[in-house]
């Protein structure tokens, strides 16, 4: 094995239903059958995996991880700090997994395994919401705290309706922002409810409303501003036309670009991927094409 392929399996052992206990000397068969020498490391805290990819030695071909999108954002954020990148697989095993059903990453965890070590690499674009990285999404606004606010066991038994239940019981009381925006394709100034700077075909297993034809390699964002509606009537329309995945030019601003700033009137909460990403009052978020290669199949 001295000249041995060698590969950094890093895993949240409580992403999910800690689904990968039972899954896991599985995995490490397929690596191994691949002809890959693993070194494996559970995630102990918060940010582990930032310092691990960070500090790791430039001698692996693979970096492999598995958790959900809070996993793969870390590991994104580590591998943005180093100056030699490493291509990264992909094992999806939280509750929602945009990311991963975005790149046609199967939920099956042996299968994305398997494509972790047979699939082609993939370079794909990648975000910065001022200071941090983001992969696929930042956002504001009703709806977007409600993938970290949402309590975890809530999330493992519920799933898929936890959000949705947690995002019904906030609509009573819908803040709204004053916000300036402003990119090479648009300007603006309004109220906003909701605001989301994505890279992804499908955001909180909602997909489409942000366009079918989304490449993850053209350099630039797909960015929806919804304003605040005025009346019930306007955000039944609204609320209308989320559900049916439609753009409603009336009531929103979409639109494509490679930088956008954001100038609110007060400190604003925003969501990188799922986390909760700090709050702001202005914030620059910028478009990296092609920054790093993510394992994905055919």
């Amino acid at each position: 094995m001295e000249n041995g392929k060698k590969l950094y399996f890093i895993y949240n052992p409580h992403s999910g239903r800690e689904q990968i206990r039972t899954k896991l000397y599985h995995i490490l068969q397929i690596f191994s059958e691949a002809g890959y020498e693993v070194t494996v490391h559970p995630t102990r805290e918060e940010k582990d995996a930032v310092k691990q990819i960070e500090n790791l030695s430039g001698d692996y071909d693979l970096v492999v991880c598995s958790g959900g999108d809070g996993t793969i954002d870390e590991v994104v954020e580590g591998m943005m700090h180093r100056e030699k990148k490493i291509p990264i697989g992909y094992i999806p095993s939280g509750t929602v997994n945009d990311f991963a059903r975005s790149l046609k990453i199967p939920r099956d965890m042996l299968k994305a395994a398997k494509i972790a070590v047979e699939g082609t690499d993939f370079p794909c674009d990648m975000g910065t919401f001022n200071e941090e990285h983001f992969v696929y999404i930042a956002a504001f606004g009703i709806f977007t705290d409600v993938s970290y606010s949402t309590d975890q066991s809530m999330k493992n038994v519920l799933g898929h309706m936890a959000y949705l239940l947690e995002g019904v019981k906030r609509l009573a009381n819908i803040p709204s922002y004053h916000m300036h925006i402003r990119s090479r394709e648009l300007e603006a100034e309004d109220d906003f409810i909701f605001g989301m700077v994505t890279n992804s075909r499908s955001v909180g297993g909602f997909k489409s409303i942000i366009g079918r034809k989304v490449q993850f390699d053209d350099g630039v964002f797909e960015v929806t501003f919804i304003k605040s509606p005025k009346n019930a009537a306007e955000l039944q329309e609204i609320l209308g036309a989320v559900i049916l995945k439609e753009i409603d030019s009336k009531y929103m601003y979409s639109f494509r670009t490679a930088q956008l700033f954001v100038e609110a009137e007060e400190e604003i909460p925003w969501t990188l991927d799922g986390e909760f990403g700090g709050t702001c009052q202005k914030a620059v978020i910028q478009n990296y094409q092609k920054a790093l290669k993510i394992r994905v199949g055919e």
